[in-house]
């Protein structure tokens, strides 16, 4: 909700060939006009609402076709970006005009909650960061393909090798590409601890290879070649950007669990300005990694997170695992797993963990400080008196009576 008055404002109704722009408010009279997509087309839009001296304009957040959109408009107007579900008309009245229309009536009334869209240099970054996921996980991929390909040979290098794709399993691989079929000279390209094992590994390498599978095997290496050269090159470019954020990015690695590339991730999802979340808790709602409120009749139903960022929301995961792994050192993420893992389960308790994850970042990002680990006597102190509490209920039910003073 915004409590400013809006005296003149516009809804947009964005499609991917065209826009139908509605302008309403004081001094003017409602008019609604249609917009092709072009650039030249959205250019004569923002003069045309210049001239009709417009303040304010909200549009749906539809697919990403708001976003040249939102690009020509930003710089003249303030613009409000919401989510579809939060605007919808009544059904069975619905066309481009009366969804237009009504975007600027919630607007003029002050019933629009914009969503959160970063600065341009945090978009540039947000985009690289994905476009690293994408490129990692099209790896991943190609990656299980070729262990296929190996498996259809009967080439089991993945029972005796624990890296396929380490320096003995590539010089094999790329052995085999090159016609070489002798299982005992492909184990002499073994290196490391393997070259123990040269004999059970000449036994894995006896296998049917085929044109077919060299072919096969050729095309997956030649293109995660290609997928690391195009991944080094997003990296630069990401680091490119991300040297006027060093300070921001060193204070998130003071969080136990996140790194170099998490930061970045929390970085690129977020951006630096804690100011446009009014608090921890509207960060992670919008995240969606806070529990849900779903209650009716006093009855509360499932409190499932909601639908949020799914970047952001599986880059906490990730760093939650990593706190809370065996050999990590002791802190305050480790012991809040333990504790709701022995109630709750292991996935429940790793993505509370990633909410307490969110809500340091959000305080080191606001107050420009590094992580200060929870004082652990506290914590000690509440979890006596808990298992206290609790152990008393259990004898009072078992008929034992307890002093008052426990």
């Amino acid at each position: 909700m915004f409590d400013q008055v809006i005296s003149r404002g516009c809804g947009i109704d964005v499609h991917k060939e065209n826009v139908v722009v509605t302008i309403r408010g004081d001094g003017i009279k409602e008019e609604c006009r249609t917009f092709q997509t072009f650039t030249s087309d959205l250019l004569s839009c923002n003069g045309w609402l210049k001239e009709q001296k417009i303040t304010h304009i909200a549009m749906e957040s539809t697919g990403v076709y708001w976003k040249p959109v939102f690009n020509i408009l930003e710089k003249d107007f303030n613009i409000i970006l919401v989510n579809a579900r939060h605007i919808k008309n009544v059904p069975g009245h619905k066309t481009d005009r009366k969804d237009s229309a009504w975007i600027t009536k919630l607007l003029l009334s002050g019933l629009l909650k914009g969503s959160f869209i970063p600065t341009e240099p945090i978009r540039n970054i947000r985009d690289l960061y994905r476009y690293k996921r994408k490129l990692v996980q099209q790896g991943v991929s190609e990656r299980n393909r070729l262990q296929k390909v190996l498996e259809d040979a009967n080439i089991k290098l993945g029972s005796v090798v624990t890296d396929v794709f380490g320096k003995t399993g590539t010089s094999i691989i790329n052995a085999v590409i090159e016609g070489i079929t002798d299982p005992n000279l492909l184990a002499s390209y073994a290196r490391g601890s393997l070259v123990k094992k040269q004999k059970l590994l000449a036994q894995a390498l006896n296998g049917r290879i085929t044109v077919h599978h060299r072919y096969m095997l050729g095309a997956s290496m030649q293109i995660l070649a290609d997928i690391d050269l195009m991944i080094a090159k997003v990296d630069n470019k990401m680091s490119e950007y991300l040297q006027d954020f060093t300070q921001e990015i060193s204070l998130l690695q003071t969080i136990p669990g996140v790194g170099m590339q998490s930061a970045i991730a929390i970085l690129a999802e977020i951006g630096t300005d804690m100011s446009v979340f009014p608090s921890s808790k509207h960060l992670a709602s919008w995240c969606g990694i806070s529990p849900g409120n779903n209650e009716s009749a006093g009855k509360n139903r499932s409190g499932r997170t909601t639908q949020g960022d799914k970047f952001l929301k599986s880059a906490l995961v990730e760093i939650a695992w990593h706190a809370c792994r065996n050999n990590a050192k002791d802190s305050f993420l480790k012991r809040k797993f333990i504790s709701i893992a022995m109630r709750r389960g292991k996935k429940k308790a790793v993505v509370a963990v990633g909410h307490k994850v969110l809500i340091a970042a959000y305080y080191i990002l606001k107050n420009r400080e590094p992580y200060r680990e929870p004082d652990n006597n506290v914590y000690m102190i509440k979890r006596k008196q808990a298992l206290i509490k609790r152990h008393v209920r259990r004898l009072h039910e078992l008929g034992i009576i307890i002093p008052s003073q426990f």
